[in-house]
C-alpha cells in the first residue's frame, strides 16, 4: 500500500506491505485522515519511515475471524487511535488510552492513517452506520470525531455550573472541538482567545460569545474565570491558564506542550484553583462525538477548511506549524 512516512523532517510516499487483521483486529481502507496539533509537534521526535495519523474513518477491508461477524466487510469505521489489550480494567471500562499495555495508532507504535490501510481493534471502533439512523453517512467526516472527542473529555472534565464565565485559550482544532460542546453546556459566557483574525472568526461561528486577541484577555477578566480550557500547548499556557482563572476555578489543560515549561504555583494556591491535566477520552465519548458528526449535529464544513491527498501531507505540516487561519486538513489517500 501508499503510505506517508517520515522521511528527514519531512515525508516521503512510499509502498509498504498492507497491514493484516488478527484477532479482535479490523483492517480499514481509510477515507480520511485528519492532522492534529499533537501530530505536528511530534513528527520531528519520530524515526523515519513511521507511519503517522490518529484522527481518521475507513470502511472494513478484512477483520479477525472472531470479529468478523459484527463487523461485516464494507461496514463504515471510525476508530479510538489505541490498540488495548481488551482485558485489563482500562479496557473495560472504556478507558482504553489507559491500557497498560495500550499501542498508540499513528504516533510512533502502531501504524497510523496517513496509508491507504490501519490495522485497528475492534473493542476501539465504532460503526458508523449503526450511529447514524436515517442519516446518510460521509465516512471521511467521521475523521472529526477524534478530536471532537478530545473537547468532549476536556469539558466533562472542567464540570461546567449554571452561569460559569468560561475561557477557551486557542482556537485550533481542539479549542473548536471544546467550544462546540461547551456552547451546549449551562455555562454562561463563552470566551475564547486567539492571535488569528480568522480562528476568532471561527470560534464565534462554533460557539463563543466573544473572541478576543491574546492580549485582551485582561480586559474582560473581571474577578477571573471560573473554567480555563487551554487548548495551546505552548511553554507560558499553564501559567495564563491559572493567572486567567477566579478564586476557586477550575483549569483544564489540554493543549499538548513538549517543552519543559514553569509557572508559579502561588498565584493557583491563594485562588485555591482546581487543574485537570487531560488527554484522549473513554469509549463513551468517542461514541458520542461520532454520533454527532454522523447524524449532522456537527456541521463538518464549520471545522473542515482543506481536504487534500496523501502528496500533500508535508506540505501541510509544513503550513500548520506556521500561524494561520486553518481549521482542520483531511488527507484523503485515494
Amino acid at each position: 500500500m501508499r503510505a506517508a512516512v517520515t522521511a528527514a523532517g519531512s515525508f516521503a510516499i512510499a509502498e509498504v506491505p498492507d497491514p493484516t487483521a488478527g484477532p479482535g483486529d479490523l483492517v480499514l481502507a481509510v477515507a480520511a485522515t485528519g492532522v492534529c496539533g499533537s501530530d505536528l509537534s511530534t513528527a520531528p521526535l519520530l524515526p523515519d519511515g513511521t507511519i503517522m495519523g490518529h484522527e481518521f474513518a475507513g470502511v472494513v477491508v478484512a477483520a479477525g475471524t472472531d470479529v468478523e461477524e459484527q463487523w461485516p466487510l464494507g461496514s463504515p469505521v471510525a476508530s479510538m487511535p489505541v490498540i488495548g489489550c481488551t482485558r485489563c480494567r482500562a479496557c473495560v471500562t472504556g478507558d482504553i488510552a489507559h491500557c497498560p499495555d495500550a499501542e498508540a495508532v499513528g504516533l510512533g507504535l502502531a501504524p497510523g492513517a496517513l496509508a491507504e490501510y490501519v490495522r485497528v481493534r475492534a473493542a476501539s471502533s465504532v460503526r458508523l452506520d449503526l450511529l447514524a439512523g436515517s442519516a446518510s453517512v460521509v465516512v471521511e467526516d467521521a475523521a472529526l470525531a477524534e478530536p471532537l472527542a478530545v473537547g468532549l473529555h476536556a469539558v466533562t472534565r472542567a464540570q461546567v455550573a449554571p452561569d460559569d464565565r468560561v475561557l477557551v485559550l486557542g482556537a485550533g482544532p481542539v479549542g473548536l472541538a471544546v467550544l462546540h460542546w461547551m456552547s451546549r453546556m449551562p455555562s454562561g459566557e463563552i470566551v475564547c482567545s486567539d492571535p488569528s483574525v480568522g480562528r476568532r472568526a471561527a470560534a464565534l461561528e462554533i460557539g463563543a460569545d466573544v473572541a478576543v486577541a491574546p492580549d485582551e484577555i485582561s480586559a474582560l477578566r473581571g474577578n477571573g474565570f471560573d473554567v480555563v480550557v487551554e487548548c495551546v500547548g505552548k511553554p507560558g499556557m499553564v501559567a495564563a491558564a491559572v493567572d486567567a482563572s477566579g478564586v476557586h476555578g477550575t483549569v483544564v489543560i489540554a493543549g499538548v506542550c513538549m517543552g519543559e515549561d514553569t509557572f508559579l504555583p502561588v498565584a493557583g494556591v491563594v485562588k485555591e484553583t482546581t487543574v485537570h491535566f487531560v488527554s484522549y477520552y473513554t469509549k463513551a465519548e468517542f461514541t458520542a462525538a461520532t454520533r454527532a458528526v454522523v447524524t449532522g449535529a456537527v456541521d463538518s464544513s464549520l471545522f473542515v477548511t482543506e481536504r487534500v491527498g496523501l502528496g500533500d501531507v508535508g506540505r501541510v505540516f509544513d503550513e500548520l506549524r506556521a500561524p494561520g487561519d486553518q481549521r482542520k486538513v483531511l488527507i484523503a489517500p485515494r
